[in-house]
C-alpha cells in the first residue's frame, strides 16, 4: 500500500485506495470522496416485535454520514479563504515548497502553478478548504467541492506536495 504524506509537515493526506487523476498539467490531483456511514447498522432479522408483544426499540447507537477520505485521514476543514487570502497563501506555499523539489519537479511546479492556481481561484467560492491531522500553518491544503450535480465531494491534491510513501 502506498500512502501520501504532506511533503512540509508528514501528514498522511491520501493512500493509493483512492485513485486520482492528474489534471492542470499535472500540478493538481483529483480524487473522488464518498459518504459513508458509521456506526450503528440496523440489520433486520425479520422478527416482527409487535406480533411478539415487545417494543420497537431498536439500537441505541448513533449513526454518522463522514465523507470517507476527510475521516481515513483526520483532514481537519479550516476557515474558507477570499481570493486575497488564497493568493496570499499560495505565495507562502510556493517558497516553502519550491526548495524541497529537486530539479524537473521543481521547475514543471514552477512553470505549472499559476495555471493551477488560476482553475482553484475560479471555484474558490465553491471550495472547502482541508489540513492534516497536525494542524501545521505549513501545511499543504486539500480543497473539497462538487461538481454539478454531485452529491459526493471531489478533492483537489498540490501533486507535488504529496511525498509517495510505502506501507
Amino acid at each position: 500500500m502506498l500512502v501520501y504524506e504532506d511533503l512540509l509537515t508528514g501528514d498522511e493526506l491520501l493512500s493509493d485506495s483512492f485513485p486520482y487523476e492528474e489534471i492542470e498539467n499535472g500540478i493538481l490531483w483529483e480524487v473522488e470522496g464518498k459518504w459513508v456511514v458509521q456506526g450503528a447498522i440496523d440489520v433486520d432479522i425479520g422478527a416482527n416485535p409487535s406480533a411478539e408483544g415487545g417494543d420497537d426499540e431498536g439500537v441505541d447507537d448513533q449513526a454518522v454520514k463522514v465523507v470517507d477520505i476527510v475521516d481515513t485521514f483526520r483532514l481537519q476543514e479550516q476557515p474558507s479563504f477570499d481570493k486575497k487570502q488564497f493568493v496570499t497563501y499560495i505565495k507562502r506555499y510556493i517558497k516553502l515548497l519550491a526548495p524541497k523539489l529537486e530539479g524537473e519537479r521543481q521547475e514543471v511546479f514552477k512553470k505549472n502553478i499559476e495555471g493551477a492556481t488560476k482553475f482553484l481561484l475560479s471555484k474558490i467560492k465553491d471550495l472547502q478548504f482541508f489540513v492534516g491531522e497536525s494542524m501545521s500553518d505549513d501545511s499543504s491544503l486539500v480543497f473539497a467541492y462538487y461538481k454539478d450535480g454531485a452529491t459526493d465531494p471531489t478533492f483537489l491534491y498540490f501533486a507535488h506536495g504529496l511525498k509517495e510513501v510505502k506501507c
